[in-house]
């Protein structure tokens, strides 16, 4: 093999990652499989697509090696191959960020404008729960929380948010999280408490940029 011909191979192996994620849908399953493992059925529920649709999205990642999947009975388990793809995906969506000007208007539209204080980045909410002075609530599915959530918050889904508000005392201080900086659930889970006069706001990214940076992280309910 000449110089030529490897520059070909590992290109052509390069390219096998890009056209594994040339697809928004197959964007969307890694960030999901990135909450922690996940059968066919909750990642079709959780993307908005067919089970057969998805199973093929999946079978091209799992052919790309981004994915792996394990046996839970008559059960396939997704789960990403390890921390790297997860720095990818970060990855992408930050040169995204940076280089489309679309990217940012809808983190300004949508995100930015429910801002009304500044998010709570890692570092600040540690102290904030160090202190007693927040309730973190993890605002994402109960089955994501069971996999893994930061260590003392409270796992309360965002369709659950209202009936749970009664039990909170006044004045109380909220700061909600959940899949990462462009999960929608949070920003509307912070938009709801302060319509019902709580003080609230968003940590700045989510569950798995937390368990990343090796913060301390629980699993099972609290």
């Amino acid at each position: 093999m000449d110089g030529r011909e490897v520059k070909d191979t590992l290109y052509e192996q390069f390219a096998r990652i890009g056209k594994a994620v040339a697809n928004p849908k197959r964007i969307e399953l890694l960030d999901l499989i990135a909450q922690g493992e996940r059968s066919v059925d909750d990642l079709a529920a959780g993307a908005a697509m067919g089970i057969t649709n998805t199973s093929n999205h999946l079978q091209v990642l799992r052919q790309a090696r981004l994915v792996e999947t394990r046996k839970d009975g008559t059960r396939v388990l997704y789960r990403l191959a390890n921390d790297t793809v997860f720095r990818f995906s970060v990855a992408l969506r930050d040169l995204a960020r940076s280089r489309l000007a679309e990217v940012g208007e809808v983190v300004r539209d949508y995100f930015l404008a429910r801002d009304a204080l500044e998010p709570v980045s890692r570092e600040q909410l540690l102290t904030l729960m160090a202190q007693g002075e927040v309730v973190v609530f993890d605002v994402r599915p109960p089955e994501e929380f069971d996999q893994g959530h930061i260590s003392g918050a409270v796992s309360v889904p965002l369709d659950e948010l209202e009936a749970r508000l009664r039990t909170l005392p006044e004045g109380t201080e909220v700061v909600a999280y959940c899949r990462g900086p462009y999960c929608v659930l949070a920003p509307q889970a912070v938009e709801l408490l302060r319509d019902r006069g709580f003080r609230a706001r968003r940590l700045e990214d989510g569950m798995p940029e937390w368990r990343l940076a090796g913060l301390p992280v629980a699993v099972g309910q609290a």
